[in-house]
């Protein structure tokens, strides 16, 4: 089955009842049980809930996976990897990565003795010197965010495999529509459901899938066990916006590369980062492991001032000053003081995050207008 049907199709089937071609909203905590043990498959809503069940089947098939679990963030749902993890063990991370997951790692997971490694992975053999007989996970982002760095992770799933660690990967910036990591290699698949699944930035939610049973097993054991799962309601409309997720990802990339070769050329802006460029470091790979460069751009002006990118941010109309990204409405931000205020300066500008840089989620509008926004933002 292709993409586009099983977005549409997957996991999802009409309701016996009433013969309803859209998932019902099973807003209800119980359910009624014929005996002790008796029941048609659920029993309580954190532990199963059949709208999420469909949710979760759907974006597993999409992401050529069995296994698929639903959180109430996205950040719930890397919480639940990182618990797969005991004391004295060790994480290979992405240098640059958000700013909320570098957060969860020093400040929450750190103290409970897990050691973490923060890694140039655009190269894969920066990784191996890190590599100890603890590494039990490597995380991944690609691209990263927001210095749209591009991993291989095929080549980062053999060193994976070698350690006999877990490979992990933050597919939110790209979607299933446009990168498969289970299929390179990768054990785990993390998204923000938030931002392109849902696409209409009214929901927030994460998402995991594996196509590996040991660890599924572990990961709806945690799930079931902590609880942080996402209501009935914002599985609907997840599950509402993946049906539309090829449309809307293949508008992004059409703009994006628009936007890019626009700010390329721009007198005000001195570096754009969009791994569609061929001069982008991992250009090569890119093209290799993605189907598609995706919406997600970000640039620094010359000078690099910091009053000259809000001044910028301040001035964009069509283009809306907000955290978040991958809705149909297109959204700029300041990561320095924004998305990535809780990596410290010096950490950041090491990744490229300086004063100046700004991010633009580019959306479904017409590219002529958000490039005539931009054009009289930046004079």
């Amino acid at each position: 089955m292709k993409f586009a049907t099983k977005a549409i199709h997957a996991g999802v089937h009409p309701d016996e009842a009433t013969g309803a071609i859209m998932t019902p909203i099973y807003q209800t905590s119980t359910y009624i049980q014929d005996g002790v043990g008796g029941h048609k498959g659920y029993e309580y809503s954190r532990t199963l809930n059949p709208t999420r069940h469909a949710l979760e089947k759907n974006i597993a098939a999409i992401e050529n996976a069995r296994f698929g679990a639903a959180f109430g963030s996205g950040l719930a749902a890397i919480d639940c990897v990182v618990k797969m993890l005991n004391p004295g063990d060790e994480v290979i991370s992405t240098n640059d990565l958000y700013g909320g997951t570098y957060r969860l790692f020093t400040t929450i997971f750190a103290k409970y003795g897990i050691k973490f490694q923060f890694v140039d992975m655009s190269n894969p053999a920066n990784i191996e010197a890190f590599v100890t007989p603890k590494t039990k996970l490597i995380w991944v982002e690609t691209p990263t965010n927001p210095m749209m760095n591009i991993v291989d992770i095929a080549a980062v799933a053999q060193i994976a495999k070698k350690a006999d660690a877990m490979l992990a990967v933050d597919n939110t910036f790209a979607t299933p529509y446009l990168q498969t990591p289970i299929d390179l290699g990768a054990d785990i698949v993390m998204h923000s459901a938030t931002k392109y699944l849902g696409g209409h930035s009214d929901v927030v939610m994460g998402i995991l899938v594996t196509d590996n049973e040991e660890i599924s097993k572990e990961m709806y054991r945690i799930q079931n066990s902590t609880g942080a799962v996402t209501a009935p309601m914002d599985s609907f409309l997840v599950l509402r916006g993946i049906k539309t997720l090829h449309l809307r990802v293949q508008r992004h990339c059409e703009n994006g590369e628009k936007i890019a070769h626009f700010l390329a050329t721009h007198p005000r802006v001195d570096k754009v980062y969009w791994p569609g460029f061929e001069t982008h470091p991992n250009h090569e790979v890119a093209k290799k492991q993605m189907r598609g460069f995706g919406g997600m751009i970000s640039f620094t002006l010359k000078g690099n001032k910091l009053e000259d990118a809000h001044e910028i941010v301040k001035k964009v109309e069509i283009f809306a000053l907000a955290e978040s990204l991958g809705g149909v409405e297109s959204l700029i931000g300041h990561p320095a003081t924004m998305t990535h205020a809780s990596i410290p300066k010096e950490e950041r500008e090491k990744t490229g995050v300086v004063d100046s840089l700004i991010r633009l989620s580019v959306g479904v509008e017409d590219a002529e207008d958000l490039i005539a926004d931009l054009q009289k933002a930046l004079g």
